[in-house]
């Protein structure tokens, strides 16, 4: 039920003035539109035409709201609203018999006017119910006309105020309704958290303007409260006034209770319905904390699986690390030491350079040293230098000449001893002759003398006796000659 703004609050009748809450009575018209017959196919009557023609019939005056409740091919119907009860007439002298002219239309159209009456319970409906009705005990709460149903009651409006939520009050909604009598019990379903799981029913509704509306149930302590609240109610709609001023009113459904929902059966049926819910709820919620302990439970086991897992490829990762810097350690230590024999060396190396160096520059020094020392005994003895270098030349070139000399005689030795060589062979070789000859003479000659014969001696003896004189000639001549040849070179090695 849609909330519309109340620009003129004049005839508001308190409810509740500290909640805001009050009572603006029901100005409603409906009017109805003949239209005619369309001869012509294709073409149409716009209801946003005709509703605009219906608002400048009542010019000056503005409705409230107004809008399309039917539309056939024969009529359209509007509902209306105005702002008081007391403007119905004037709107009604306005509208009711008139016509409208549509352009492209020949024909007129015939207007309808005619005040809303309000669906609302009388106290015959409720009397007659309760009377006829079979299963009710008038002498207990509930099962005679003393509860109130309310629907579309909107949420914000029966709220604690200077609070955060919008939820109905209990409290605010006896307040409210206490005005016109003693509240016996109220009941907001909207507030039960169990209500909609035994009833199937939700009581959580929203009006055309957004805002969330829900129903009660008001029961009364007498019957004249009953009364006197349907009564207020009747024809009625609900106002709200903000601290800003401004007026908000929306309709409001009112019947008296047929259900006996406030009965102490009732309430005991639905405290049980409650309680076991509850218990259920509670062994749903314990249901459902067991399995999400067994959940957390399987996670946690899952959890520490994967712990351990992780800290076994931790490990392993770990024992592959240190494997791998121990290796990395290991060639860090061979590099570092053949690095630092290698520096060792090179240092070595470097101390032996430095020191060869050390020795090449005292040599260098003592042989400049020697050097200048020569330079000066040289500058000094000039002179007799050039006398010592002369002498020296000469002395060379005697010694030269001499070197040539003994050459040319070791070249005159060597061929004499050829020469010598020669003979000597030759000489073997006729010594060999003659004394093959001479065996052979003696051998003749023995045969042909006498045994114990003396030979002469004088050709036999002096023959071998030139001979061996020859001989012993030839051999000293060539030891003199040996002799001579070593002594030259004895003189050509000697410096």
């Amino acid at each position: 039920m849609a909330a519309t703004i109340v620009h003129d609050t004049s005839e508001a009748v308190e409810l509740f003035p500290p909640q805001g809450l009050y009572l603006k009575p029901i100005a409603k018209l409906t009017i109805s539109v003949s239209l005619p017959q369309l001869k012509q196919p294709g073409k149409s009557i716009s209801n946003w035409e005709v509703m605009e023609r219906l608002k400048c019939m009542v010019h000056p005056e503005q409705f409230a709201t107004l809008r399309v409740s039917k539309s056939t091919m024969d009529f359209v119907r509007f509902e209306g609203e105005v702002e008081n009860k007391n403007m119905v007439k004037t709107f009604l002298s306005k509208l009711d018999g008139k016509t409208i002219k549509l352009s492209g239309f020949t024909d007129t159209l015939k207007v309808r006017a005619a005040e809303v009456k309000i669906d609302f319970p009388t106290r015959h409906d409720w009397d007659s119910f309760f009377r006829d009705a079979k299963d009710v005990n008038e002498t207990l709460p509930g099962e005679r006309p003393d509860t109130i149903h309310l629907e579309g009651l909107p949420c914000k409006w029966f709220s604690l105020k200077n609070s955060s939520s919008e939820k109905p009050s209990d409290l605010i909604l006896s307040k409210v309704f206490g005005t016109f009598g003693e509240i016996r019990n109220v009941d907001i379903p909207m507030l039960d958290p169990y209500r909609e799981e035994m009833t199937g029913k939700n009581f959580h509704t929203f009006s055309f303007g957004g805002h969330l509306n829900f129903e009660a149930y008001v029961q009364y302590q007498e019957y004249i409260g009953f009364v006197k609240a349907m009564d207020a109610l009747r024809g009625m709609k609900l106002m709200y006034k903000g601290d800003d001023v401004k007026a908000v009113a929306c309709s409001i459904k009112v019947t008296f209770d047929t259900t006996k929902h406030l009965t102490d059966a009732s309430i005991k049926r639905r405290q049980q319905e409650r309680q076991k819910l509850q218990e259920l709820e509670l062994r749903r919620e314990e249901q459902k904390r067991r399995e999400k302990e067994d959940e957390e439970r399987r996670k946690e086991d899952e959890r520490k699986q994967k712990e351990l897992e992780e800290q076994e490829r931790e490990k392993k990762r770990e024992e592959k690390v240190r494997k791998r810097e121990q290796k990395q350690k290991e060639r860090e230590d061979r590099r570092n030491t053949r690095k630092l024999q290698r520096e060792e060396q090179k240092r070595l190396q470097e101390k032996i350079a430095l020191e060869e160096r050390k020795l090449i520059l005292v040599q260098r020094n003592l042989e400049s040293i020697r050097l200048i020392s020569e330079l000066l005994s040289r500058a000094k003895w000039l002179p007799r230098l050039t006398e010592a270098r002369e002498a020296e030349a000469a002395r060379r070139h005697q010694v030269e000449e001499k070197r040539r000399q003994q050459e040319a005689e070791l070249l005159r030795v060597e061929e004499e001893k050829h020469r010598v060589v020669e003979l000597q062979l030759k000489e073997k070789e006729l010594r060999e002759k003659l004394l093959e000859n001479l065996r052979r003479k003696e051998a003749s000659e023995g045969q042909r003398e006498e045994p114990g014969a003396q030979p002469t001696e004088q050709g036999t003896v002096g023959t071998p006796g030139r001979k061996k004189y020859r001989t012993y000639t030839h051999s000293r001549s060539c030891k003199s000659a040996v002799k001579n040849t070593h002594e030259m070179c004895c003189k050509l090695r000697s410096p």
